[in-house]
């Protein structure tokens, strides 16, 4: 696949090139934070980050996305009538995405696209979208991927793989759309195989600083009643306040609510982000709550992400190491120590 060097001057005339024929996303600093947007010029870019505080999974999964619009009118021969709203379905680049995040893509594609049902907004931006993805040299002292089977330039979820080298930046060619996005770039040079080596260095490097505090093949051979059981599960679930903040960082969370917001006399349905975590989650038309205790919420989290999803779809877990959860939990949950415990099936040591 075809690999090429681009200076770190060069790297505005390159975005440039990219906007003039898609829409160009990467990350932009936001006070302290960064996060994925559109760019408006090429110098909002802002490689510089270890990673975005929000997962990118609004890109394809946005956290508030309008399905359909109707009218309540009672003099329109159409009221009550769902209309599709236009969306905008146009090429776009992804540009400077974290390899673990692009992973989650992947994982999460299972609940989207399957033989027997596919869904067509999801699917629609998955197929619009080249993912250049930037390996992490200085992974946060919270990542895990290695432990989760991806790692900091894992290539397996990318179209292009970005590694930063002495002077600018080797892009890789994973795939025939990352091949086509890298032909004729006129801002780069062929890369050369001194150039390579130094990026296959980085990489091995960038591995090697990222611990991996568990084991997860043992998961797969316990039974799921075993695991279901557990009395860790009263220590984990103690400190938890359901607030959220977990699933709503984490980038392999998919669950989501449908609702209608009315004004006056028009309505518009919408798909919402929601979260295992709250109380009303579960809760039936009937009144029933099948997961109405937060011990059963919490487990619910970890159990899906790390034996269900695996014993479902032969793949996994559903967690791609990013450590979100482990650095903005507000109280201190460590999602590594707590597979720990699934794994070994007792109470680690703090």
């Amino acid at each position: 696949m075809l690999k090429i060097f681009v200076s770190k001057d060069n790297l505005p005339r390159l975005v440039d090139r990219l906007m003039a024929d898609n829409q160009v996303l990467g990350p932009v600093r936001e006070g302290e934070a960064y996060r994925f947007r559109a760019l408006k010029e090429a110098r909002d870019l802002d490689l510089n980050f270890q990673n975005t505080r929000l997962s990118p999974k609004d890109l394809m999964h946005p956290q508030t996305d309008p399905l359909f619009a109707y009218s309540l009118r009672k003099d329109d021969p159409e009221a009550g009538i769902l209309k599709e709203l236009p969306r905008q379905t146009a090429q776009r680049v992804v540009l400077g995405i974290r390899p673990c995040d692009a992973k989650a893509f992947q994982l999460v594609d299972v609940n989207f696209v399957t033989d027997t049902y596919r869904d067509p907004w999801w699917e629609a931006r998955r197929n619009a979208t080249v993912l250049v993805g930037l390996g992490c040299t200085q992974p946060c002292s919270t990542c895990f991927c290695t432990a989760v089977g991806t790692g900091p330039f894992d290539s397996s979820a990318l179209d292009v793989l970005m590694t930063e080298v002495e002077g600018g930046y080797l892009l890789a060619a994973v795939t025939e759309k990352g091949e086509a996005l890298l032909q004729d770039a006129p801002e780069a040079q062929s890369a050369t195989g001194e150039m390579a080596e130094a990026a296959e260095k980085i990489a091995l490097e960038a591995a090697k600083k990222v611990a991996k505090p568990f084991v997860i093949d043992p998961l797969k051979d316990k039974p799921q009643t075993e695991l279901f059981g557990a009395e860790f599960w009263e220590e984990v679930q103690f400190a938890c306040i359901n607030c959220g903040t977990c699933t709503y960082l984490c980038p392999t969370c998919w669950c989501f609510d449908i609702q209608d917001e009315v004004q006056g006399d028009r309505g518009v349905r919408l798909r919402l982000w929601d979260a295992c975590m709250f109380p009303l989650f579960t809760l039936h038309g009937s009144g029933h709550n099948p997961r109405s205790q937060k011990l059963q919420r919490v487990r619910q989290r970890f159990m899906h992400k790390f034996k269900y999803y695996v014993d479902k779809y032969g793949d996994g877990p559903a967690c791609v190491g990013c450590g979100r959860c482990v650095q903005y939990c507000p109280v201190n949950i460590d999602i590594r120590r707590v597979v720990a415990m699934m794994s070994a099936s007792c109470v680690c040591p703090t």
